[in-house]
């Protein structure tokens, strides 16, 4: 005896089924959700697939979100931009958000921070307690503010200490205004030099080395 057909309705839904990876989920909530966290245009064809809804509804939501955005004076609109759609800052507010993402880049840094650039920018690449000696105090927060605006990097490590080496980016060239370090202004001989801090250095590592190995056995 054959076994019964499958009905047009059980076929559909196989099929159904098999094209959707993720359950069917309300399509308007949906697609802010993903556009939310969109960081270029999606197309009308990816979204679809992301919700588990056919492109032809999933374009009138879209179509019907960006109408609903403007109507309602959002401070943010959807707009369908080479071929794909995304949220963009409404026009009139585009100043007040350049201001907010520009806002700290562009503050002036403090008299220690510009103090600890410059000992970077003279004696590069210098490991961070080579510039503690020099400026005579520790530079660890100061040295973090300069590579979070991006004017210090990191160059790699003293093959004698392990410690880490920094200094300055091409973006710290741009915002001085040129071109290379043989353009810095002459202010490397009012350091001081290197060589005279070494004894002092080794020395203080020394004081801490016996410390440390006291303290070996009881760990």
């Amino acid at each position: 005896m054959s076994e019964p057909e499958q009905t047009t309705d059980q076929a559909g839904d196989e099929t159904a089924a098999e094209t959707l990876d993720v359950p069917v989920a309300d399509l308007r909530p949906s697609l802010e959700a993903v556009l939310m966290v969109a960081d270029q245009p999606l197309d009308v064809a990816t979204l679809a697939t992301a919700a588990g809804y056919p492109t032809e509804e999933v374009q009138a939501a879209l179509e019907a979100l960006a109408d609903e955005y403007t109507e309602q004076g959002r401070g943010f609109d959807l707009r369908n931009v080479a071929g794909g759609w995304r949220f963009y800052t409404r026009e009139e507010y585009a100043a007040m958000v350049e201001g907010f993402v520009l806002e700290g880049q562009q503050s002036r840094l403090t008299q220690a921070a510009l103090e600890t650039l410059a000992v970077v920018a003279y004696k590069q690449p210098v490991s961070r307690a080579r510039v503690s000696a020099i400026r005579g105090v520790n530079v660890d927060g100061v040295m973090r503010t300069l590579l979070t605006r991006g004017l210090v990097e990191e160059a790699g490590s003293d093959h004698e200490t392990g410690a880490n080496l920094y200094r300055t980016t091409s973006y710290f060239l741009e915002r001085i205004g040129v071109t290379g370090l043989d353009e810095l202004p002459e202010l490397a001989p009012y350091l001081p030099d290197m060589d005279d801090l070494e004894d002092e250095l080794n020395e203080m590592a020394a004081t801490a080395r016996p410390a440390v190995e006291s303290e070996a056995p009881g760990e």
